[in-house]
């Protein structure tokens, strides 16, 4: 940062004064494509709601008729999720019902991490389609889609460095 010395004739006393540094190009570049690459949410009153969790993740998962498009957290899925595993579990329950491209999904997730948010989606999208054709129960059931995984991190013990890790034994 680049400073000033300013010197005033009624006090004559020094102040210093400070000046920004000028903004940046990238910045500016950065969000223009930011922006770009967000998708517009269409009126959810008559998608099928459900919730899917997993971990510490949420998701909450609005299902409609469409093309297929699965949109998280106003980006598309392949941005969101850029690994190839993570969008295969996101497409599993379209694919064990056999109906891949007939549901447009917008889902709105938080928490936890990127595993944890996908198997979330995942869950909260075969309870949609359980919702919306309720003979697809059997298959989504049978995949084990419907059974919320209840595993989660257990919590630090008093005297112990982690959750069962205890500290190094010494014997001096």
């Amino acid at each position: 940062m680049a400073t000033e010395t300013k010197k005033t004739t009624a006090t004559k006393k020094a102040t210093t004064v400070k000046k920004a540094a000028p903004a940046t190009k990238k910045v500016a570049a950065a969000t223009t494509t930011k922006s770009a690459a967000v998708v517009s949410v269409p009126k959810l009153d008559k998608a099928i709601y459900a919730t899917g969790k997993r971990k510490d993740s949420v998701a909450r998962v609005y299902l409609m008729p469409g093309k297929g498009n699965i949109v998280i957290n106003e980006r598309p899925m392949a941005e969101y999720f850029r690994r190839p595993v993570l969008q295969m579990i996101l497409n599993q329950p379209f694919a064990v019902t056999k109906r891949e491209g007939a549901y447009d999904a917008f889902v709105m997730v938080m928490g936890g991490g990127l595993s944890g948010q996908a198997g979330a989606v995942k869950h909260g999208i075969s309870k949609a389609l359980e919702k919306s054709e309720p003979d697809l129960r059997a298959a989504l059931k049978a995949a084990g889609f419907l059974t919320r995984d209840s595993r989660v991190v257990e919590r630090k013990h008093y005297g112990f460095r982690k959750a069962r890790r205890s500290t190094q034994f010494s014997k001096r």
